[in-house]
């Protein structure tokens, strides 16, 4: 088989290998850390929906914690089943979105002050949070009421890690297909001409709020639905790991490293993140609070100088100089004649 014939078998296979993993007799430690990959992989992949266009978003926490909470509150409050409640909570961090979006890109608030604005939203989603302790228990954080054996289709608990692992691969692929969709769809080309000028892009027919406010719609849905996930995974959650700054940075860090022009780079910024999240833990502790967060922003610093296009970006151009035959060399020195 020829090798332009066998590339587009890398997927399949890849999700094949995936799949079967759980069989593999791993243990439960390393098939835990890799739900936590594909589930933060989906929600990096959700920023980077957005964020490719130049629509840098520190507030993505805000919507994290929105799908968090919010089908939490209602599972836990009113007995409302979480496929109801998710919806529910993707429809809040939409309209939420949307209250926040539309005058940014109506009075083309953009640049750095687009990137205050969605600070100042992860902020005082957090601060809410913590203000209802009654129901939220504040910065204790809350635990997601489980059911009898701790399996349950209809309150989304499942007892053994391989179930919910199928699940976290399904949600994950399906990110991997937005933003595929993304990236073939004509939203791509109106949103890379309005990253470039708005004037002109308006001048051509795009529309450029309503295309800003639909991607930005559709990242914070996303991100609602990782956020859903994870507590329904975790059974636990607090503001400082679904929301807030610190959660906002650690999503533009995985996505820049990893690489965020590269469908896979966001996955692999969670392999980063995570790896280095549990190594701190195994190392040091919880001893010297706020190093991981230190230690992202210089890793940031440090990528977005000398490796700005991400480790899959870095990784992608290799490859491609590779199979033209490498870089060209550079022509001998000509000795002049004596």
């Amino acid at each position: 088989m020829s090798q332009a014939r066998a590339l587009p078998l890398v997927p399949v296979i890849g999700v094949a290998v995936l799949a079967s993993v759980p069989w593999t007799g791993i243990g439960n430690y390393h098939l835990h850390l890799l739900i936590n990959i594909l589930i933060w992989g989906f929600i990096y992949t959700s920023w980077s929906v957005m964020g490719r266009f130049g629509m840098v978003s520190l507030g993505h926490g805000a919507f994290l914690g929105v799908g968090a909470y919010v089908a939490t509150l209602l599972w836990t409050t009113v007995g409302l089943t979480p496929w109801l409640g998710i919806p529910i909570a993707l429809v809040v961090a939409v309209a939420l979105a949307l209250v926040i979006g539309y005058p940014c890109f109506r009075f083309r608030i953009v640049g750095h002050y687009f990137a205050l604005v969605t600070l100042a939203l992860g902020e005082v989603v957090r601060l809410t949070i913590v203000a209802l302790r009654e129901h939220t228990g504040g910065s204790l954080g809350m635990t997601v009421e489980g059911v009898p054996g701790g399996t349950s289709l209809y309150a989304l608990q499942f007892g053994e890690r391989g179930t919910f692992f199928y699940l976290a691969l399904l949600v994950w692929l399906g990110g991997l297909w937005i933003w595929r969709m993304v990236d073939r769809s004509m939203l791509r080309y109106a949103l890379e001409a309005a990253s470039e000028d708005e004037d002109a892009a308006a001048s051509i027919g795009v529309n450029v709020t309503r295309a800003k406010l639909a991607i930005t719609m559709l990242s914070a849905a996303m991100t609602a639905l990782g956020g859903a996930l994870y507590a329904q995974y975790q059974l636990y959650i607090n503001p400082e790991t679904v929301s807030g700054i610190g959660i906002s940075l650690q999503i533009v860090f995985a996505v820049i490293a990893g690489g965020m022009y590269v469908q896979l780079g966001p996955t692999v910024g969670a392999v980063i993140t995570l790896l280095l999240a549990e190594s701190l833990r195994v190392t040091v502790g919880h001893d010297v609070h706020g190093l991981d967060g230190t230690i992202y922003g210089l890793l940031l610093v440090l990528f977005i100088i000398y490796m700005p296009q991400g480790i899959s970006g870095f990784a992608l151009a290799a490859w491609r100089r590779w199979r033209a035959g490498g870089p060209p060399q550079p022509a001998p020195r000509r000795v002049p004649a004596q």
